[in-house]
């Protein structure tokens, strides 16, 4: 039922996401709710890739398209909650976090976790629904809000509150999926400039393309 309903609608998103991590050989790279696994086809085959899910049932699924797919890339999908990893320090050059950050009960400490866990200078990206600017969309998110463990996400969770619990580098934030609703925003794991360059950035038309001063010189 996931799969069919959030596939094809989500399926730009994911593809952002996975070719922005698709870049270098050997990189070993960590999936923060994988769910049942629709983007793990779409990593290079020279990656190392590890998946985590706090559902059981998904990561079922996610191991069944693994095996019928054939992905030698897919290391370990595991049962784990994305606030209290497992895993070592400095264990994977990229963490992806998609449809999650909205989701979780405690983002703060799901970002905490993934910075940890990502080697200093690695990618961190999100791809997640935000609070529209729409003046009526907005009041209609806030409407809903209270109803959030119902219909299982934060309709109001706001892009600056991502931007200010990462306290990160910020490469750029993109429009993705349908009217540009859900953004792509890509992380370097170091700190933000003093200067809180995440602020300074500014979007036109609330999600327009942001790109920090230091991955412009790059």
């Amino acid at each position: 039922m996931y799969d069919r309903l959030f596939g094809a609608v989500f399926e730009p998103g994911r593809k952002a996401a996975v070719a922005a991590v698709n870049t270098q050989p050997g990189q070993r790279i960590l999936e923060v709710g994988v769910g049942t696994g629709l983007s793990l086809h779409q990593y290079r085959a020279d990656a190392e890739v590890h998946g985590i899910d706090i559902s059981a049932e998904m990561l079922e699924k996610a191991r069944e398209k693994v095996e019928m797919r054939g992905l030698a890339q897919v290391k370990g999908l595991m049962e784990m909650d994305a606030e209290a990893m497992s895993f070592a320090n400095d264990s994977f050059n990229c963490v992806v976090g998609m449809y999650v950050a909205s989701v979780v009960g405690d983002p703060a400490r799901m970002i905490a976790e993934m910075r940890r866990v990502c080697v200093e200078g690695g990618d961190i990206l999100f791809v997640n629904h935000f609070a529209s600017d729409h003046r009526l969309l907005r009041g209609f998110e806030k409407a809903v809000s209270p109803l959030a463990t119902q219909i299982g996400f934060h309709p109001d969770f706001e892009l600056q509150t991502l931007l200010d619990l990462a306290e990160l580098e910020l490469v750029r934030v993109q429009p993705v999926n349908m009217f540009g609703y859900w953004r792509l925003v890509h992380f370097r794991n170091r700190a933000a400039p003093a200067t809180n360059a995440t602020r300074q950035l500014g979007y036109q038309g609330g999600y327009k393309l942001a790109t920090s001063p230091s991955s412009a010189a790059e």
